[in-house]
């Protein structure tokens, strides 16, 4: 990095660096998907010596910072201010003005921090992996609350909340002196290069079907070099809702070849198990030939390359949905739900169908 370069830059720009500032080299940027510097500090990029490497460094700045984002760029000598997304790529140099602060993770690992500080909220600090339990279901069932309604700023909020029982959590095992976030981080890091060597290495897969074998073998070694007893389905967590966890098992035991040849099987399978719920008579019995049934219609599911639970999810949010019509009948009618007839209601649920 020439600093004198840097000097000269700011004396066009009219002011002092700012105190927290990162300095890159456009040309660190040409395998970046992302700008790999904290958003609310301000950042200069210098070496911007060629269109196609202008182009690049827009893409990552796109990826971080929003289109209307204001940026100075330098070019022989002149300054001229643009967003980011208008920008036109001619720059020797480029200041990327901070966004406002907050909005890095380092910054929420500050606050996060500061709650469980002596100074912070009693609360949290009172907070234990155990205690945040429930609330970590709780905000992982409301994200995907979110993710089904397909309301984005619903998303923002709950991925935020998710993540702070994510940052929760790791705070207090760093006061614990067990690990720190950096940690987390950092082993994900490394075990999803060392997952996908078809991308970060050499290895040669035949789409999805071959990268999922290909997973499973990796997991194998990994359980092998750890010495691990675990069977191939015991890493799936018990607490996970059952039409997930169901095809779950049968994801990985079809991976290992453990699976039906063709469809077909699959579906005589499921016609089987129709034919015994039908034939079972105590209560016992027909209980286990339903958990049967449901066991081979997600193996179906997962054949057609359908999410069973996401599927049954929607089926109960149109059900939902109809019945509140049926209910906004008969208030429309100024009746009660119950003095509707069966035939009656079925007349509504039928206009619902049609909405």
């Amino acid at each position: 990095m020439d600093f004198t370069r840097i000097a000269v830059t700011f004396s066009i720009l009219g002011f002092q660096p700012p105190s927290k500032l990162v300095l890159i080299e456009a040309a660190d940027l040409r395998e970046a998907h992302v700008l790999p510097t904290p958003p609310d500090c301000a950042t200069l990029i210098a070496g911007i010596d060629s269109a196609e490497l202008a182009a690049q460094v827009r893409s990552v700045l796109l990826a971080v910072y929003p289109k209307g984002h204001t940026i100075l760029s330098v070019t022989g000598g002149k300054k001229q201010e643009e967003s980011v997304e208008l920008w036109s790529g001619g720059a020797d140099s480029l200041f990327v003005p901070p966004l406002a602060a907050g909005a890095s993770f380092e910054a929420f690992q500050e606050i996060v921090a500061h709650l469980r500080a002596p100074d912070g909220c009693p609360w949290d600090r009172e907070q234990t992996h155990a205690s945040l339990r429930t609330h970590l279901l709780e905000e992982s069932y409301e994200a995907l609350g979110a993710i089904d309604s397909g309301d984005a700023d619903a998303m923002r909020e709950e991925f935020g909340d998710l993540l702070l029982q994510i940052m929760l959590n790791a705070q207090i095992a760093n006061e614990a002196g067990d690990f720190n976030v950096n940690a987390v981080v950092k082993g994900i890091y490394d075990k999803i290069i060392r997952r996908h060597p078809h991308v970060f290495g050499e290895v040669q897969v035949d789409g999805v079907d071959g990268v999922l074998q290909n997973w499973e073998k990796l997991k194998e070694k990994e359980r092998k070099n750890k010495k691990e007893k675990k069977g191939i389905l015991d890493g799936v967590p018990a607490a996970m809702p059952a039409l997930t966890q169901a095809q779950e098992y049968q994801d990985r035991a079809a991976r290992v070849g453990f699976d039906w040849p063709e469809i077909e099987g699959v579906l005589d399978k499921v016609r089987e198990e129709i034919r015994e719920v039908q034939e079972a008579t105590e209560p016992d019995h027909v209980a286990e030939e339903l958990g049967d049934l449901f066991f081979a219609l997600v193996n179906l599911a997962r054949w057609k390359k359908v999410d069973a639970e996401s599927a049954l999810r929607e089926t109960n949010l149109k059900f939902k949905t109809r019945f509140a019509y049926i209910e906004a009948g008969a208030k429309k009618q100024e009746r009660n739900l119950s003095d509707l007839s069966l035939d009656e209601m079925e007349a509504l649920w039928q206009e619902a169908k049609k909405k």
